[in-house]
Order: C-alpha cells, then sequence, then structure tokens
C-alpha cells in the first residue's frame, strides 16, 4: 500500500465488529493518488493524498 509522499498517511488496521461482537481484521485504506507534481521546478510523480492535493500542499505539473 503506497504512503503519501507529503503527510506519510497510508493504511490503517482495526477490527470489524458484528452484532454478536464477534472481531475480524479489516483495513482502512487512504484516499492515495499518483499525480505528477513540481518538486524544485523539475515535474515528478508522487503519490499523494487527497487532502494534501485540496488543500494545496503540492503544486500540479
Amino acid at each position: 500500500m503506497a504512503k503519501c509522499a507529503v503527510c506519510g498517511k497510508g493504511a490503517h488496521f482495526g477490527n470489524n465488529v458484528s452484532h454478536s461482537h464477534r472481531r475480524s481484521n479489516r483495513m482502512w485504506k487512504s484516499n492515495i493518488k499518483r499525480v505528477s507534481c513540481k518538486v524544485n521546478g523539475t515535474p515528478m510523480k508522487l503519490y499523494v493524498c487527497a487532502s494534501c492535493l485540496k488543500s494545496g500542499k503540492v503544486e500540479r505539473a
């Protein structure tokens, strides 16, 4: 699973809990996109989460 190059956000793990309170493993995946961004004036492909894209933390190439 990819991690955000800006904030480091990745997958989170926990449990599904049924009505009878039986537990099984589950995973929450972050909304991570592969986008081309400008890094030091050079376009590069990076994995960036949607919240970093919306907040303007990266400059799209």
